[in-house]
């Protein structure tokens, strides 16, 4: 029967190199963790907007209805993807304002009380988080 050895050097050379695959694949896979947890949240953000019932939302001086402003909300999403990596870039980023005018986004609630949507998103996604973590 062949035994099967390894000489010392080498055996310390394989589980260095074992050891280095592990190091550098881990973050990799964080990453990949992240960027969908991420994705999660901010899809998890547009639906909310979607699910605001009887709200109206406020962009440029028009009303939109909460499934018109979702979509709008994933369009430009989709379109600035790249430069995202976050909800809260997200929220800034897209949801907070118009990039042509500079103009806040607005939540119009049924009552008619506005709200600015940067900070209701930034809000909504810190329920989420919390609600995660539990």
């Amino acid at each position: 029967m062949m035994e099967l050895t390894m000489n010392p050097r080498r055996l310390f050379l394989a589980l260095l190199i074992g050891v280095i695959a592990s190091i550098t694949a881990a973050p990799s896979l964080r990453a990949e963790d992240a960027a969908g947890t991420a994705k999660t949240r901010i899809e998890a953000l547009i639906a909310h907007v979607r699910g605001l019932e009887g709200a109206k939302f406020v962009r440029n001086g028009s009303e939109y209805s909460a499934a018109n402003a979702a979509e709008f909300l994933a369009k430009k999403w989709q379109a600035h993807e790249k430069d995202i990596h976050t909800p809260a870039e997200f929220i800034e980023q897209v949801a907070t304002k118009s990039s042509t005018t500079g103009k806040p986004y607005v939540i119009r609630s049924k009552d008619g009380k506005e709200t600015n949507c940067g900070p209701y998103l930034t809000e909504q996604l810190k329920k989420l988080e919390g609600a995660q973590k539990k």
